[in-house]
């Protein structure tokens, strides 16, 4: 086949022809839209060994074993596992020679006439497979946002995507930049929605799925993608369903001692606000995209940098498109509906409330707030030091534009604006640049101005251009 992007059907005929590829699919809640397309385009008996599609619950639960949720990874990877181990068992000793044995899965629940608040369609979709005969197998898995409002659009959209994800697991498994590119092929954005990638296995040696979620965020297939402090790709409500919230967004080129004081402040203060009735927040940090710029262009070296010091943390990353608060947010909030705290800076504030970043929304800057702080979300603010003259700003001395000025007294008054208390004063006086001048010239100073333990992971692994100074 030519290097022109192929349609579902020729992709799907592609692998029907290819003699080498032989398997199962076993697919729940939407139909057999993936298996369809092998049939549809012919010759699928060289491709397809079984299908199967447990619907009734208690079946399922027979196959499969017992699951808390039907849509969810481990449902998927219940399915993939046993799936790939019948084909081989049943098959190896008469065909695996000569072909590569798959098993794909999905696992999805759509839903009938979306509206603005309610649960959309959803899956969780993978392909286990070897790439070469007789080869330990590999695995790909991802979950995917359909927002069709019909129920047949999305199980379409199931069905393109999944021969997309087949196709390249099979022919672009040594490129899983181009594979990720190629996922939505035949779909747009606005269709479905990627936010979760992960490869394991032999095909993907050295692959690193923190760099995988990045992409899916720089590739548009998604606007935020989340790991943990392992590097181990989740979806936001794997963490944050049903769960209060305290996000800190930053460059993190290190993080720094303020950066940290501000966060485990305005946690001391969150965790005392009555609705959250005494459950622990999740904390975590967020980058987005143009912070990760460096000049025109992400440096993944770099990104890989900020997460390894993050990881060193212990809390979940999340990579956004999102510049504006109010959009992460509504994001926040799509997961869960309890509590969500934010801590900010004196110059993160201003920019919040500076109409000149809203002149895209109907409603400006009002609708900005209005998005902000309709779901309980609450800034948490840090004071500033000017490093020349001395003076402190608070929210209470921060000046703002004359009419706005009543705006901001009422957020101030209703406390969706609150001061960092208890904060260190000797943390204030700490400036990026120079800690950035001390990484590149291995100052062991650096200690004294960013958390000891990203300080340890800076010189272990030389991040940001550490280098220590000559000895005399």
């Amino acid at each position: 086949m030519n290097k022109e992007k192929l349609n579902t059907g020729q992709k799907a005929l592609q692998i029907n022809l290819d003699a080498k590829k032989y398997g199962t699919f076993a697919e729940i809640g939407a139909g057999q839209e993936v298996a369809r397309w092998f049939f549809h385009v012919g010759k699928a008996s060289g491709t397809v060994a079984k299908t199967i599609s447990a619907y009734d619950m208690a079946v399922s639960d027979a196959i499969y074993g017992t699951a808390e949720r039907y849509v969810s990874r481990n449902r998927l990877q219940a399915m993939l596992d046993l799936e790939f181990d019948l084909i081989v068992k049943r098959l190896e000793k008469t065909r695996g020679n000569k072909c590569t044995f798959f098993a794909f899965a999905d696992t999805v629940a759509t839903k009938q006439g979306l509206k603005p608040g309610m649960e959309e369609g959803q899956g969780w979709l993978g392909i286990k497979f070897q790439a070469h005969p007789l080869g330990d197998p590999s695995t790909i898995i991802i979950h995917a946002r359909l927002l069709d409002w019909e129920t047949p659009h999305q199980q379409e959209a199931v069905g393109v995507l999944g021969v997309n994800l087949i196709h390249a697991a099979f022919y672009q498994h040594t490129d899983p930049i181009s594979l990720i590119g190629s996922l939505l092929d035949g779909l747009t954005s606005q269709r479905v929605e990627v936010d979760m990638i992960k490869f394991s296995g032999p095909a993907f040696t050295g692959v690193d799925n923190r760099l995988m979620a990045l992409q899916l965020v720089e590739q548009w297939l998604t606007e935020a993608a989340m790991f943990t402090a392992d590097g181990e790709s989740v979806i936001p409500g794997e963490l944050l369903y049903k769960k209060p919230v305290l996000l800190e967004r930053g460059s993190f080129r290190p993080l720094t001692n303020p950066m940290l004081d501000m966060l485990e402040r305005a946690q001391e203060q969150f965790v005392q606000e009555e609705s959250l009735q005494g459950e622990p927040p999740v904390v975590m940090f967020e980058m987005t995209l143009r912070q990760l710029q460096v000049g025109d262009a992400i440096d993944h070296r770099d990104f890989l940098d900020r997460v390894d010091t993050l990881g060193a943390l212990g809390k979940p990353v999340l990579i956004s498109n999102f510049l504006r608060y109010h959009r992460l947010v509504s994001y926040l909030s799509r997961q869960t509906q309890k509590p969500i705290g934010l801590p900010i800076g004196l110059v993160r504030l201003r920019d919040v409330l500076d109409e000149k970043f809203y002149t895209d929304l109907p409603g400006g800057l009002m609708e900005s707030l209005g998005q902000l702080f309709k779901n309980g979300a609450k800034l948490y603010v840090y004071p500033s030091l000017d490093k020349k003259t001395g003076k402190l700003t608070t929210i209470e001395n921060l000046e703002v534009a004359p009419h706005l000025r009543h705006l901001y007294a009422h957020l101030v008054e209703n406390k969706f604006i609150e001061n960092i208390a208890n904060y260190n004063a000797d943390a204030l006086k700490i400036y990026s640049g120079e800690v950035l001048a001390k990484i590149h010239s291995g100052d062991e100073a650096l200690s004294k101005l960013i958390p000891a333990p990203i300080f340890e992971v800076i010189k272990a692994k030389k991040l940001f251009g550490w280098r220590q100074k000559a000895a005399a």
